[in-house]
C-alpha cells in the first residue's frame, strides 16, 4: 500500500505536516528557498549549517543565518562545531531566534569543515559527538536532531554504532545519508543501512540521499521504516519536484510558472540579502530554474552577465509576458514573512 506523504508525524512535541523534509544545503538554503519549500509541500525546512564559532564571535554574516520568517515553521537551524560548550551556547541563540528544532551536523564531508574536527569527522569520535548532543539538550528545551553520514570511509557502518549512542545522549530524531564522507555525492545511497538504523533506535529516522521522485520516496519509506525522506539537490531551482513527491503532481510547469516563481525568488532573496549580495548569490539559480529544457541555454547565459536583479527580472518577464499576473497572484498570496530576529547587530542577512 503506497505511503501517504501528506500524513503528519512528530519530532518530540513538534508536529511535521508532511513526510518530506527540505535538506540544509550550504549556499542554497536561504530563507527564500525555505519559504518556497514550505509552499510546495515540505513539512520541515532546515537552514544551511551555521558555524558555532561564528556565533560565539558575533560575526554579523553568521548571525544573519538566524533570521526566522513567520511562515517557515516548523524550522530546524543546523549548527556545526566541535566544542560542546560553544555548541550549547549557540543552541541557546538558535532557540531565541525562534527555531523549532536544533539540528547538529555530523555529516558534512567538505574539507574546510572536517579539518576543524566538525561535520563527518565526529563519527570517528563517538564520545565527543555524544557530549555535544548532551550539552545542547541540557541547554535548550527544543528537540535536537542529528544529521550524519554512514561514516568517514567507504563501506563504513559507524552510523549503526554512533546513532543509538546519540539517541541515548538526547537526540530526538536522526537523519541518515547512507553515503560515506569519502564518497561525497558519488555512487548511490545505501538505504539498507537506513533500515538497519531504524531497527536500532526508538526515535524517528529521516532517510536522505537519492530521493528523486514520488515512487522512490514511497519505496524508501516502505522498505526502511523511516518516518520521512529528505530532498536536497533535486529541489534546487525545481520546487515542483517537492510537489510531485508529496502529491504525485508530475505536471511540468509552464514557462510562465517558472518565470513567476523565479521572479518571486529573486525579490525575496534581494529583500533578505540586499541587492549586492543577492546579485552574485542568485546566478547559480538561473541555470537551475531555466534548465531542464525550459529555456534555451543562451538565454540563461545572458542573465548571468546582467548587472542588476532588476535587469534580470525585465528580461525574464519579456521572455514570458504571461507570467505577470502569476507574479501578482503569488505576491498577494504569500505571507509577509515578518522576520523574528535576535537583538544582535544584524543589518542585513549575511548568508549565501
Amino acid at each position: 500500500m503506497p505511503i501517504d506523504l501528506r500524513e503528519s508525524w512528530h519530532i518530540d512535541t513538534i508536529e511535521v505536516p508532511t513526510r518530506l523534509v527540505l535538506a540544509p544545503m550550504a549556499g542554497v538554503s536561504v530563507q527564500a528557498f525555505r519559504r518556497q519549500g514550505r509552499r510546495f509541500g515540505a513539512g520541515l525546512v532546515c537552514s544551511e549549517m551555521v558555524s558555532c564559532a561564528g556565533i560565539e564571535h558575533r560575526n554579523e554574516k553568521t548571525l544573519g543565518y538566524l533570521r526566522v520568517a513567520s511562515d517557515e515553521h516548523p524550522l530546524a537551524i543546523q549548527l556545526f562545531g566541535s566544542n560542546p560548550a560553544t555548541m550549547a551556547e549557540a543552541a541557546k541563540l538558535v532557540a531565541a531566534a525562534g527555531a523549532d528544532i536544533v539540528d547538529i551536523n555530523f555529516g558534512c564531508p567538505v574539507r574546510k569543515v572536517t579539518k576543524t574536527g566538525a561535520g563527518a569527522t565526529l563519527l570517528d569520535d563517538p564520545e565527543l559527538a555524544c557530549r555535544i548532543v548532551s550539552a545542547i539538550t541540557d541547554a535548550v528545551d527544543l528537540p535536537v536532531s542529528v544529521k550524519m553520514r554512514r561514516g568517514l570511509r567507504n563501506g563504513s557502518r559507524d552510523c549503526l554504532t554512533v546513532g543509538p549512542l546519540l539517541v541515548e545522549a538526547g537526540a530526538s530524531v536522526l537523519t541518515l545519508h547512507p553515503r560515506s564522507a569519502q564518497q561525497m555525492y558519488t555512487g548511490t545511497a545505501d538505504h539498507a543501512l537506513t533500515a538497519e538504523l531504524v531497527s536500532l533506535v526508538d526515535v524517528p529516522v529521516i532517510a536522505s540521499g537519492d530521493i528523486t521522485s514520488r515512487a522512490r520516496a514511497q519505496a524508501v519509506l516502505a522498505t526502511t521504516g523511516a518516518a520521512a525522506v529528505m530532498v536536497g539537490r533535486g529541489a534546487q531551482g525545481n520546487p515542483w519536484a517537492l510537489r510531485e513527491i508529496v502529491d504525485g503532481d508530475a505536471v511540468e510547469p509552464s514557462r510562465e510558472e517558472v518565470v513567476a516563481e523565479l521572479v518571486l525568488f529573486i525579490r525575496e532573496t534581494v529583500r533578505e540579502l540586499g541587492e549586492r549580495r543577492a546579485s552574485g548569490f542568485l546566478k547559480k539559480f538561473y541555470a537551475w530554474y531555466l534548465g531542464r529544457g525550459r529555456f534555451p541555454r543562451p538565454f540563461k547565459q545572458e542573465l548571468v552577465v546582467l548587472d542588476s536583479t532588476e535587469e534580470v527580472e525585465r528580461r525574464l518577464i519579456a521572455a514570458a509576458p504571461g507570467s505577470l499576473p502569476l507574479i501578482e497572484q503569488l505576491e498577494a498570496e504569500i505571507p509577509s514573512g515578518d522576520d523574528i530576529t535576535l537583538a544582535l547587530p544584524i543589518s542585513v542577512y549575511g548568508g549565501g
